[in-house]
């Protein structure tokens, strides 16, 4: 798709050089496609989505090349321009404003804390420790694939505040309008993302 549109645009549009800083516009696809699609696919958890994402992220920076400023490299350029494509995504697909029960806490962590919501230790069901090489085991591609499988076990907006926080790094505020959600409801939607991912992750991925 993004390979047919941008052949499209350069047909009917400016066939100069690129300016300097760029390699030249029908390469993008090739030199950068798979890793713009995997960017997007693990944060909308959708391939056409994601598709689709890439392809309008290529044709704006095809129709923007003339400014690139070559303070980024050009696979940093195209990431910026697809990280404001996937916040757009987010914006038009604000949702209700309220949660549903399901969204509070997934079956499989609800034996998991005592009333007062603290982590039960008799028996103890607590998040495992993950030793010394986490910061080494985290940088694997293969985290990647299993932090991926593991959203999409989310619901959608939980994965999706966990995205924007985590992942994107945006305010709290511009995720509450984002989503649209209050901001009680965000941290809720947070919390709970953070311990089903870790919870998923120890059982399908670290085997704790």
């Amino acid at each position: 798709m993004a390979d047919d549109a941008l052949s499209t645009a350069t047909k009917t549009g400016a066939t100069a050089g690129a300016p300097v800083g760029l390699s030249d516009p029908k390469q993008w696809v090739e030199l950068h496609g798979d890793y713009l699609f995997r960017y997007a696919l693990i944060r909308v958890r959708n391939s056409t989505v994601a598709e689709d994402l890439v392809q309008e992220t290529l044709l704006a920076a095809f129709q923007a090349k003339d400014r690139f400023s070559g303070e980024s490299s050009e696979r940093g350029w195209l990431t910026g321009i697809l990280r404001h494509k996937i916040l757009d995504h987010f914006r038009q697909l604000k949702r209700e404003q309220t949660l549903s029960p399901a969204e509070l806490l997934p079956p499989e962590l609800e034996d998991r804390f005592d009333e007062v919501g603290v982590w039960k230790h008799e028996p103890a069901l607590g998040p495992q420790d993950w030793g010394e090489d986490a910061p080494t085991l985290i940088q694997r591609q293969e985290f990647m694939a299993a932090l991926k499988a593991c959203l999409e076990r989310l619901p959608a907006r939980s994965a999706d505040a966990f995205v924007l926080r985590e992942m994107e790094g945006e305010e709290s505020s511009r995720i509450q309008e984002l989503l649209g959600v209050s901001a009680s409801n965000f941290w809720v939607l947070l919390h709970r993302a953070r311990m089903q991912l870790r919870l998923c992750l120890e059982r399908n991925w670290l085997k704790l």
